[in-house]
Formats: structure tokens, C-alpha cells, sequence
């Protein structure tokens, strides 16, 4: 406290009348309530609170440990000057240092200096804005500051006509913002808005060099640096995010983008990276055009601009536009630079940035061909040896995109990818083996690369992964059986030799994942075009499997199943069996979908399905004619053909019937 002979303040209680600041009190503290709560948010809010505590108290306390106590007695008991000149002797002392912060703390120091906050000194309060951000790096020091109710008050400084004080109170709002419980304070106090303010600033100050810059200049350049950094803090929040965007933070940061001061742009793509997690920032970053000024700081030297960068692009890019933005502004190279860079391996949240963001602009065929260009397959191949399971998921999605081509699929065998993908099978995270599956079924589709896929026992692998308990991972398994299985060398030898592999496709039937279903009838479709192996799946009652799945709407899951009762349909009564189980006229109304892929299986299975009298009649009745004579018009072959089958198949029956009928007349 700064008053002659006044006590510590009692936490959360009204305190003495200071005698040297007579209006020490005239404003009360603002009370804060929180109505909304951020479920959204993580529970920690940091990694070190798990460690904060390992501290060494029990080690020998240096002399400074008690200097620095008397300092804070000095501020306790002496007047006005006595306060500032022990504030200013508190920097000399290096705060950063655990033992030096614990000193404040154990004497009741960090009471005192939020109590100066609400002193109308400028003075003052900039001295123990000044010292709290040095000490708020501890985060037992930080959450003390929040029960202290000092979150109001650093706010409530933010709106002081001073530079330096804002400077220092949102330079202090970083640290103590890494507390959840803080950012929510900050948010209910109105301090994202302000924070927002500071980001105000001319662009010709951002674009001019530092040294050439006027001392006021240089506070607004500082102002806007200690605000981004706030924000960047305050952005683990999706309820912090969207009170960003509604101050109107976005062009601001497009502004701050520009900028020649390396200080100022890493705590605001540390903000945009974060911020673009959330779809409408992600339309606005890309509207704004920031994307070409992300890219050109991924040019930089600075490794933390690389990693903020790195990361909102592989965030950003899940959009097409932004992908070719990406392209168009010479975003890939500096990209695949960073991944062919081997002395930046052990930087994680670099490499997993970049790789991200390679994947995710893989996604666009123009911007496949431009990193063939850069031996991009090459590159992502050596990463498959890294440790990290988040680099590894994004290296092989990105392969997995690339391998779409033919030439990349030759580029990955003679590369020597293929033996490492395999290996990657045996790992237990779902992501990456989502990305895997999704992988090796392009790599299948290469007769070459199949070969050596059966030497590696992959397809055993894979048939392993739909025992996984992640529907993406079993959906995609079971699409990557499909290529393994037509290209194999001995294809129907090789799923009986796989025990209770057929039993395993069957199960998963009863699955309530619309992805898996529809991959799982993709893979029947694929096994049962073997005799002996349509003949296992019958005995499995594949069939009563499939009618059970007919009556869905989704197109995808339509497109797979009719694909599988068309395999199946044709082995011993089970085109009966399944007019029976009532499947034809459900099946029929698939003809009614806009998906020409669903139209051509859909073909398929009533041309199987025709082959019994009463299906045929049954169709009838149900309308297919007008729709089959629809598709004998279509460009595509095998649609062609089936429809011209079913319409075949129901027409001799009708003629058989009406010969019938003239022979019942003529008798």
C-alpha cells in the first residue's frame, strides 16, 4: 500500500484511506460477473501447471530474496516517493527468476501491488503494471492476481490516455490470460474491445524501419505489439474469438500483417493462426486478403513466424478458394521448402504446420501438379520416419492426396514409400491410420505397387483396421480393401486365407455410421464377384444384412449397397430372397436421386433382381420403366446395358404372359 503506516489490505475487503493519494479509493472495484461460462475451453490453461510448483524453496535462498522483501515493506509503509523509488528498485532485480517472484509473494507483495492499481497515480501504477508483468509469467502468481479481483482494474487502465500505462496493463493481460478463468474475466469487463483499440494504428508506422521512427512513433508500435500479444492469449477462447470479431479485429490484423516489425506481426499470426480455427474467421482472413501476407512471412527468417504461418494456412486451406490463394501467391514453395529443411526436424509445430498445410493444398489437382514440380513425393517420403504421430498423419494425408495420380503412385513405389507406409500400419492413432488406409487404397490401384504390397502383407493389416473403434478408420479400411482385392494376384485365395476376414465385412453391417456401411458394401460389392466367396457370404446372410439397409436416403450409402446386392444378388435363390424381403420397390426409388453413380449401380442390381418373374412385376408396379428408358440414353456404358438388361428381362416376362393369356383363349 502506498499510504504512511496503512496494512495490508485484507483480500476482497475495503481498505484504509492512503494518505498520500487522497483518492486512492474514490472509485470502487468493479465486481465481476460472469454469467456465461466457456465450456468450450480447455480446463488447463497451460502446460506448466503441472510444473509451477517444482520450485526451489527448499534450496538456499539468495540475499536478494530479502532485499527484495524490504522493498516491498518500503512500498507497504513509506509515502508516495518511497513507493515509486521501491517500485523502481523492484526492475532491478531480475522478477523472472522464480525465487525473486516468491519473494514478493510470501510477504504479501502481489496484495499491494493490485491495490496501487486502483491508485490515481500514474506514476504508481505504471511501476506495478510493470513489475506484475514480469511476475505474472509464474502461474501461482497468476491465478492470485485473478482472486485478488485485479483482472477489472488492469482493464479498466486500458482505457487511461497514457501509452505506456495500456502498454503495460495489456502486457501484463497476456500473462494472467493464460488462466481460464482470467480470459473470461477479461471478456465480461469489456477488455477484448479495448484491447482491439490498441491495434489501431497508422500504416505508415508499421512500415517504417524502428530507428526512424519518433519517440511517440515508438509507443503506438508498442502499444499495438503488447495488444496483439493480449489477444493472442485471450484467442484460446471460441468465445474470446467471436467477441475479436465482432470489435472489428479483422482488418485491423490485415493492417498489423503488413508490417516490417518482426515483434509486431508474430503475436498477431500467433492471433490469426488461432482465430482460424473458426469458420467465420476463415471467410473473413481469406476475404481481407491476409493470405499473401501469411505466405511472404513464411519466407522469413523468423522460425516463429513460420510456425504461426505455417499453422493458419493448414487451417485455412480446408477451402478451395484459399487453396488456390495459396497457390497463386507462392505459398507452396516456401512450404515445401520448410519440410526439405532437415535442421528444422526437431521443431515439431513447424513441421506439423507445414505438412498440414501441404495436405490440405493438396486437395486441389493444379496444386498437386505444381508440387510434383518440387519432388514433393520425395520429401514427404523421408518424413515418414518421423516420430511425431501428428507430423506423421499430416505427411501421409498428404500423400494420400498426392497419390491420386498415377505418377505419384510410381514416385512413391520407387521412393521406397510403400514399405514405410506399411509399418505405419501397426500404429495406434486413429488420424494417421485414417489417412494411411486412405493412402495405400491409391497405391493399390498401381499394379506395381500392389505387388509389393502383397509381399508386405499390407492387405492383412488393413483388413485389421475395420477392428478399430474409429468409424473413419474402418470406413476407409474397407475402401482400401476394395482396390487390394481386385488387384491381387490371387484375389479370392487371398480373403479366404485372412481368417474370419469375410465374418469381420459382415459384422460391420450392423454399424450405425452411414460411412461405414457405405464402405463395408463397397468391399461386399468387390469379394462377392468371387463365386466361392459370394457362397460364404450367403451362408453369413449377407443378404438379410443388406435388406435391412435399403429404406436410407443417403446417396453414397445407395450408390455402395445397390453396387452389393447386384454382386450378390446372383447366387442361388437369393434374387427370390430378397424380392421377398421386400427390397425391389426401395431400391427402385434410388432411380430418383441426381447422382448418375447411384443411377448406374442402382441399374445393376434391378437388372440382377429381374431375373425373377415377380421382382419384374414388382417393378413395374413400382414405375421403373420410364426411369430405365432414361438411362438407355445415358454416355455411360455399363448404365446403358443394365437398363437395357431390366427392361429386357421385364418385357420377355410380359410376353410370356400375354402368350399365356392367348393360349388360355385359344383352349
Amino acid at each position: 500500500m502506498i499510504g504512511s503506516g496503512a496494512a495490508p489490505r485484507r483480500q476482497r475487503k475495503i481498505r484504509e484511506q492512503c494518505g498520500s493519494c487522497p483518492d486512492r479509493f474514490s472509485r470502487d472495484k468493479r465486481q465481476v460477473v460472469v454469467e456465461d461460462s466457456d465450456t468450450t475451453e480447455e480446463e488447463s490453461s497451460t502446460d506448466e501447471e503441472e510444473r509451477w510448483k517444482d520450485v526451489a524453496r527448499a534450496a538456499e535462498i539468495p540475499a536478494e530474496y530479502y532485499n527484495i522483501q524490504k522493498l516491498v515493506k518500503y512500498i507497504k509503509a513509506g509515502n508516495q516517493t518511497a513507493t515509486i523509488v521501491s517500485l523502481c528498485c523492484l526492475q532491478d532485480y531480475d522478477l523472472r527468476t522464480q525465487i525473486n517472484q516468491f519473494a514478493i509473494q510470501d510477504i504479501g507483495g502481489l496484495d499491494v501491488l493490485v491495490n496501487i492499481l486502483e491508485c490515481n497515480d500514474t506514476k504508481c501504477c505504471l511501476g506495478a503494471l510493470s513489475v506484475l508483468s514480469d511476475i505474472t509469467l509464474n502461474i501461482d502468481i497468476r491465478k492470485t492476481i485473478v482472486d485478488l479481483d485485479g483482472i477489472p482494474l488492469i482493464v479498466d487502465i486500458l482505457s487511461s490516455s497514457m501509452k505506456d500505462l495500456k502498454t503495460m496493463a495489456a502486457e501484463t493481460l497476456s500473462n494472467v490470460s493464460k488462466v481460464r478463468l482470467a480470459r473470461k474475466y477479461v471478456r465480461s469487463c469489456g477488455g477484448i474491445s479495448k484491447l482491439v483499440d490498441l491495434l489501431d494504428i497508422k500504416m505508415s508506422i508499421l512500415q517504417t524501419p524502428r530507428d526512424q521512427l519518433s519517440v511517440e512513433e515508438i509507443e503506438c508500435l508498442n502499444m499495438a505489439r503488447a495488444g496483439a500479444r493480449a489477444l493472442w492469449t485471450l484467442a484460446d477462447s471460441k468465445h474470446n474469438m467471436e467477441q475479436m470479431r465482432k470489435s472489428g479485429i479483422v482488418p485491423l490484423m490485415a493492417n498489423l500483417l503488413k508490417s516490417v516489425h518482426i515483434d509486431v506481426v508474430i503475436p498477431i499470426m500467433g492471433t490469426v493462426q488461432k482465430c482460424s480455427s473458426e469458420p467465420k474467421f476463415q471467410l473473413a482472413i481469406t476475404t481481407e486478403g491476409m493470405i499473401a501476407d501469411i505466405v511472404n512471412h513464411l519466407k522469413s527468417e523468423c522460425i516463429d513466424l513460420k510456425v504461426e504461418g505455417s499453422s493458419a494456412l493448414y487451417k485455412c486451406a480446408f477451402d478451395a478458394t484459399t487453396r488456390d490463394l495459396v497457390r497463386e501467391a507462392g505459398g507452396l514453395e516456401p512450404l515445401v521448402a520448410i519440410i526439405k529443411d532437415k535442421t528444422i526436424r526437431d521443431n515439431k509445430p513447424l513441421l506439423r504446420g507445414a505438412t498440414g498445410a501441404i495436405w490440405m493444398c493438396a486437395m486441389t489437382d493444379e496444386n498437386v501438379k505444381e508440387l510434383d514440380e518440387m519432388n514433393v513425393i520425395h520429401h514427404l517420403v523421408a518424413l515418414l520416419a518421423d516420430e511425431c504421430d501428428e507430423v506423421l498423419t499430416n505427411v501421409t494425408g498428404a500423400l494420400s492426396e498426392c497419390v491420386r495420380f498415377q505418377d505419384n503412385r510410381v514416385a512413391v513405389h520407387n521412393s521406397g514409400g510403400l514399405p514405410a507406409m506399411v509399418a505405419l500400419l501397426n500404429s495406434s492413432h486413429p488420424p494417421l491410420l485414417e489417412n494411411l488406409a486412405k493412402a495405400i487404397k491409391e497405391c493399390a490401384e498401381d499394379p506395381d505397387s500392389m505387388r509389393v504390397l502383397e509381399k508386405l502383407d499390407a492387405v492383412r493389416l488393413v483388413w485389421s483396421l475395420l477392428k478399430n473403434t474409429s468409424p473413419r478408420v474402418q470406413a476407409n479400411a474397407a475402401y482400401a480393401i476394395c482396390p487390394c482385392v481386385k488387384n491381387a494376384t490371387d484375389s479370392a485365395e487371398l480373403v479366404r486365407s485372412l481368417v474370419g476376414a469375410m465374418e469381420l465385412v459382415v459384422g460391420l453391417l450392423k454399424s450405425k455410421e452411414i460411412m461405414v456401411l457405405s464402405a463395408v458394401c463397397a468391399a461386399i460389392a468387390t469379394i462377392a464377384l468371387d463365386q466361392t466367396n459370394l457362397a460364404i457370404l450367403t451362408d453369413l446372410r449377407v443378404i438379410y444384412k443388406l435388406a435391412d439397409l435399403v429404406n436410407t436416403t443417403d446417396d453414397m450409402l445407395r450408390m455402395n449397397l445397390a453396387a452389393a446386392v447386384a454382386a450378390c444378388a446372383c447366387f442361388g435363390n437369393n434374387t427370390e430372397e430378397l424380392g421377398r424381403l421386400r427390397t425391389v420397390t426401395p431400391i427402385v426409388t434410388y432411380m430418383t436421386s441426381e447422382n448418375p453413380l447411384v443411377h448406374r449401380t442402382t441399374a445393376m442390381a434391378l437388372e440382377k433382381l429381374s431375373m425373377d418373374p415377380q421382382n419384374c412385376i414388382t417393378m413395374h408396379q413400382s414405375g421403373v420403366v420410364p426411369f430405365l428408358l432414361e438411362c438407355i440414353g445415358s454416355t455411360n456404358k455399363e448404365l446403358q446395358l443394365a437398363a437395357a438388361g431390366c427392361l429386357r428381362n421385364i418385357r420377355e416376362l410380359a410376353l410370356r404372359a400375354e402368350e399365356y393369356m392367348l393360349k388360355i383363349d385359344d383352349d
